[in-house]
């Protein structure tokens, strides 16, 4: 219903832009005729099946005109109107020109000088464009509201031209005909891993002579460096409805997307309800199942139109776009967030702020795993015109910087509005109908220029197990970054088999804290700092049963050198500990404190013993009763590892780690 609504617009530009009354501006009584009936052509023509106008024979008859009388420049701007209508863009321009040469103040507001710049920005006339803004913008009778418009088409104008003379580098490449096919094929999304994708299909059905199209989420693994045959999602996941937009968790067990309704507005499919127009629904993956996609619960669901995703590494933040239709008819689209709340549902849904969406439309968003870079389309920034690529940095205070365009040739005078960035922040892909693909929209990969390149993040997996029957746990773990003492990642371990993987930033310390019930807590601290060509940091995870009298290390209390006094890091694991024992007020507790065998016997038994005292008072400060606790010094009687066998180690950097493994703090159950 585009043309049904642009039609008032031009008749109402035509006569508003006009100072002639008539007679018009020609004397030939043919040209005037055809004139005329090109004026009602459009909507005599129209398309009763579609409601599109008739452009294209308003167009042949204003030629006739044109024949008639050259200079007849009211023909000279309808046709520049009917062909812009059309995208015939050169031929608006040549019009819109000639109108101007011929009576260059015939619109009193500049309605032509305007059209003509918009139509100069759509082929990449950009000095014609800035020359065009220019003129109107000197106009004192400019209509007020096209001011802010034609300001922006200038900052495009002159920024397209800088970008034109510095291109970034830029190669896609095809990801290849296991993923790509004589459909459409868009909207990818990967694991933190990088070797699974899931992307959108648009599958062609026929019923009879009836053609439908169908969308459905395709699956891919990278094995060897090489895309394998792609399969789709299960049937309750993929329906004869649409499915679009995917976002995959990091460990690829959890998917959120878009599903809208049917011609009714109400239905959805089976199983399935929605809030109105298009909703975001989610399925988890339990074993090697898809659960039913259910409503993503709580407010992030409207009576108005989400979609486009984008889940955060940590799970915890949602972004997605939500289409607001005005009592025009006019969408705007903007950038929501959502986080999730304690029970599991997601807040109310708040729009990012003014310096992020435009007074256009933002199309689509992706926040990077490092969770600090927002990549998102927007056809409101500065840009080469249309839709542009985007990236926003947040900074330590959690505000969003203001947005870099992509540049050129990554954007281009055609609309770009998607892209996804791998974890290792290298590769980016994008979805493009350019010539020499498989088929109609293809996937395709290029390296992102560093200078758009996010925080390198890379993956930490592992395992968790019961340390006597080996049986695997779906215990929950929480990651902190010791440095700023923030909770970066809260998630469970995979109910069926024990196992995880989550995206980290890398070159940071890190604190891992895992519980189950019916298990003692486990704790480890890590640096994310990966030898050339490793990819990840794997851990196997032990859980003792409450009743075991096994000694359990608290590996995130930290001393500084020859101190018994607690540093800060410490504070979060010695928290979280002491609400674990004040959940559980049967149990006795001894806490030891261990140093390696280096220095004085009597020195390093005085100061475990300080040490351990130090731990077991910061806990009685938190309300654990004196009788559940006890402490008590071993110095270096009790090691990990013998001094036989680090004096074995022949690396210097081992034999510390080795060392370090004995100088620790550690609890132990009592009868």
């Amino acid at each position: 219903m585009r043309n049904a609504l642009l039609l008032p617009i031009f008749i109402l530009f035509f006569y508003g832009c006009s100072t002639a009354q008539f007679p018009y501006s020609s004397s030939n009584k043919k040209a005037i005729h055809y004139f005329e009936l090109a004026e009602k052509a459009p909507k005599e023509g129209m398309n009763p099946m579609t409601g599109a106008y008739d452009f294209k024979s308003g167009i042949e008859l204003l030629d006739k005109a044109l024949e008639k009388d050259s200079n007849f420049w009211e023909a000279h701007l309808l046709s520049a109107e009917f062909n812009e209508m059309q995208r015939n863009y050169k031929l608006a321009i040549f019009h819109y020109t000639r109108a101007l040469e011929i009576d260059p103040n015939h619109s009193i507001s500049g309605s032509t000088v305007y059209h003509l710049a918009t139509c100069q920005m759509a082929t990449a006339d950009y000095n014609g464009a800035i020359q065009s803004c220019s003129r109107y913008l000197k106009n004192p009778n400019a209509k007020e509201e096209n001011l802010g418009t034609v300001r922006r088409m200038q900052d495009c104008a002159n920024f397209a031209i800088q970008a034109m003379k510095n291109p970034k580098p830029f190669e896609p490449k095809n990801i290849g005909p296991s993923v790509n096919t004589n459909f459409s094929e868009y909207y990818p999304t990967i694991t933190v891993d990088g070797n699974t994708m899931l992307f959108t299909r648009r599958l062609v059905e026929f019923q009879g002579e009836n053609k439908r199209e169908q969308e459905d989420f395709y699956v891919t693994h990278q094995i060897d460096n090489t895309w394998s045959r792609s399969y789709p999602m299960p049937r309750n996941v993929n329906t004869p409805y649409n499915e679009g937009a995917p976002s995959i968790s990091p460990d690829g067990k959890k998917l959120i997307f878009v599903a809208c309704t049917d011609e009714s507005g109400v239905d959805y499919g089976a199983n399935r309800q929605g809030k109105g127009s298009c909703d975001l629904f989610v399925t988890e993956q339990i074993g090697k199942l898809w659960s039913n996609p259910v409503n993503l619960p709580g407010k992030v669901n409207s009576t108005h139109w989400e979609t486009q995703p984008s889940l955060s590494a940590d799970g915890k933040t949602l972004y997605f776009i939500r289409g607001l239709r005005s009592r025009e008819g006019k969408r705007d689209s903007d950038i929501y967030v959502s986080r999730l709340l304690a029970d599991g549902t997601w807040s109310i849904a708040e729009p990012l702020p003014p310096h992020i969406n435009s007074n256009q439309n933002e199309e689509s968003v992706l926040i990077h795993p490092d969770g600090k870079t927002l990549y998102f389309a927007s056809r409101g920034h500065v840009g080469m015109g249309g839709s542009d690529l985007y990236v926003s940095r947040m900074d330590a205070k959690g505000n969003w910087g203001l947005p870099q365009n992509l540049g050129y040739p990554i954007n281009t005078l055609s609309d770009e509005n998607s892209l996804m960035v791998s974890p290792e922040g290298d590769i980016a892909y994008f979805a493009s109908d350019r010539p020499g693909g498989f088929g109609l929209m293809d996937i395709y990969y290029f390296e992102l220029p560093v200078e758009d390149q996010p925080i390198k993040t890379l993956y930490f997996d592992g395992f968790v197990f019961d340390a006597k029957t080996k049986k695997s746990l779906g215990a929950s773990f929480q990651l902190t970054n010791l440095s700023t003492g923030q909770v970066v990642i809260q998630s469970k371990a995979d109910a069926t088999d024990g196992t995880f993987m989550v995206p980290l930033p890398i070159n940071t310390d890190y604190a891992i804290e895992v519980t189950y019930p019916g298990y003692l807590p486990y704790s480890l601290n890590f640096n994310m700092t990966l030898k050339e060509n490793e990819q990840s940091y794997h851990l196997q995870i032990p859980l003792n049963p409450e009743n075991s009298s096994t000694e359990n290390v608290l590996s995130n209390v930290f001393f500084d050198l020859n101190q018994a006094k607690l540093r800060p890091e410490s504070i979060v694991e010695l928290t979280s500990f002491a609400n674990y024992l004040k959940a559980h007020p049967n149990l006795k507790i001894e806490i030891g404190g261990h140093t390696d065998s280096r220095g004085n016997a009597q020195d390093n038994l005085l100061l475990s013993t300080n040490r351990a005292k130090a731990v077991k008072d910061f806990l009685t400060s938190k309300g654990i009763p004196e009788t559940q606790l006890s402490y008590k010094g071993y110095g270096s009687t009790s090691p990990i590892m013998t001094d036989a066998a680090i004096n074995a180690i022949s690396d210097v950097n081992e034999k510390e780690k080795a060392h370090q493994k004995n100088r620790r703090t550690t609890y132990t159950l009592k009868p």
